[in-house]
């Protein structure tokens, strides 16, 4: 595959594309994201679906400027989708052809399935592993959807309600009632889905209520992708947003501008949808379309899966921030260590050993930046990169410990700003100083362990190898803030 890659979506309400970069055989990083409110399907469904030649003419000239930033990063290969919209429309081969001719671009126009997929392998391959899950993506003028068990996609369904399509064919004309009776309708087709208890929001409504959430809640990360909204919250959202009266209002439930025409179709789509599944909770997806046609194209020999416990996300940050990756690996393996000979006596749940494993072996990715400020930049790097197959908790705990490694135990304002995301603060001391321990016990030799461990009676023993000197570990380990109960011992 090439190593530059450029995805474009051509949707119902706007054009986007991302450019990525292979770092290695499967691993990635994105170099660029576009976005253009094209909103190529205005007044389309007005006119039997047939695209009206201003939208299509300002996504001409996106479609322009996309392929002159890709042709910047001198991107290899262009995979170009449009969905609905041009799905739909009865003279979509006038537009295909403007393009082909005047951009030299291919346009492929997916079925709403293909679509559906799409979301399906972009959320079972990028999200933490989730079962019983049906995944929903509310675009413009479709709404699909797709089964998750584990890394399996199941069933595309695709359903002719978009947010655009709504808001043109009812909303325009204050018809909510025929617009309930019209989504309830085609709804019917989801008859078969059933054991599922969870709904994966892909899209940019469902992103749109998220974040406005987000803000209302101060929640304290600011990242979309893998958020889980309080549900009960979300559904009054849902209510306020159905209920306001005016622009005003909606910019008062921290709706942004661009959305604020189509937020109350989508909420309404969305609130029938929840209704008919009896869904009890809601994961945000920030990868949708692009992404499943950028992961099908290099998992395409792979199942469209990745490898057994392999994650994108944790090798990027391996291929662009650290050199010795001998050394990160030996830190992972040695806080894993650690944590197997303590975690029973110190009450430590078993389900941390990977976030302590990780922590450590990510620990040098911020001394890419600037050595002596490594931690700072080590927890900013993870707090952005470590997102994909990630929860938030995940990602802030893995931060965290890095943030405080081979320094004091993490600070209470900082655990209290971050309190909903991280576990208690016992439990987050303990998990650092393990951190911290396997860190100042390389100090002196970095590449090779040359020592042997036991834990006993609350003491780490270090047992050193005949003739081996750590005189600089031992020394990095008494400037650690111990915690009760665990002391280590050189012998």
């Amino acid at each position: 595959m090439a190593k530059i890659t450029a995805v474009i979506d051509i949707g119902s309400n706007s054009a986007r594309m991302v450019v990525y970069e292979k770092t290695s055989r499967f691993a990635f990083r994105m170099l660029n994201e576009t976005k253009s409110k094209v909103r190529i399907s205005e007044n389309a469904y007005k006119n039997g679906g047939n695209l009206q030649e201003e939208p299509m003419q300002r996504a001409y000239e996106a479609l322009c400027n996309f392929l002159s930033i890709a042709s910047s990063y001198k991107a290899r290969k262009i995979l170009c989708v449009a969905t609905s919209a041009l799905r739909d429309a009865p003279n979509k081969a006038l537009f295909l052809k403007r393009v082909r001719e005047g951009l030299g671009l291919n346009i492929k126009v997916i079925s709403g399935e293909k679509e559906a997929f799409y979301g399906g392998i972009a959320a079972a391959n990028l999200l933490p592993i989730q079962q019983n899950a049906i995944t929903v993506d509310i675009g413009g003028g479709s709404t699909e959807f797709a089964l998750i068990h584990g890394k399996k996609v199941e069933n595309p369904i695709s359903l002719d309600l978009g947010a655009v399509r709504i808001k043109e064919l009812f909303f325009d004309k204050g018809d909510i009632e025929g617009a309930k009776l019209y989504i309830d309708q085609e709804l019917q087709k989801l008859e078969n889905i059933d054991s599922v208890d969870t709904v994966i929001g892909i899209g940019g409504s469902f992103r749109a209520l998220s974040s406005a959430l987000m803000a209302m809640e101060n929640y304290p990360f600011e990242k979309l992708h893998a958020y889980e909204p309080n549900f009960k919250n979300f559904k009054k959202l849902l209510s306020s947003i159905l209920e306001a009266k005016s622009p005003k209002d909606l910019k008062k439930l921290s709706i942004k501008d661009e959305r604020l025409d189509v937020i109350g179709p989508g909420a309404l789509i969305l609130s029938r949808i929840i209704k008919k599944l009896s869904i009890k909770r809601l994961v945000t997806s920030g990868v949708g379309v692009r992404e499943g046609v950028y992961l099908s194209d290099i998992l395409r020999n792979s199942n469209l899966r990745f490898p057994d416990n392999f994650n994108p996300s944790v090798r990027y940050l391996l291929d662009a921030y650290i050199k010795e990756t001998k050394h990160a690996n030996l830190l992972g393996k040695l806080a894993k260590e650690i944590f197997d000979l303590v975690h029973e006596d110190l009450n430590i749940p078993s389900k941390y050993r990977y976030h302590t494993g990780l922590a450590a072996k990510l620990f040098p990715v911020g001394s890419a930046i600037h050595y002596y400020s490594k931690n700072k930049h080590s927890y900013y790097i993870i707090q952005a990169t470590l997102e994909y197959g990630f929860t938030h908790f995940d990602t802030m705990l893995i931060a965290t410990l890095t943030r405080y490694a081979k320094r004091k135990l993490p600070s209470k304002e900082h655990y209290e700003k971050y309190k909903q995301l991280l576990p208690k603060k016992e439990t987050l001391d303990k998990l650092s100083f393990i951190v911290s321990v396997a860190i100042a016990l390389l100090t002196h030799r970095p590449c090779k362990l040359d020592f042997s461990m036991r834990f006993q009676d609350g003491v780490l023993y270090i047992i050193k190898e005949k003739g081996e000197c750590m005189r600089v570990s031992q020394e990095a380990v008494e400037k650690l803030k111990f915690i009760e109960g665990f002391d280590v011992v050189f012998l």
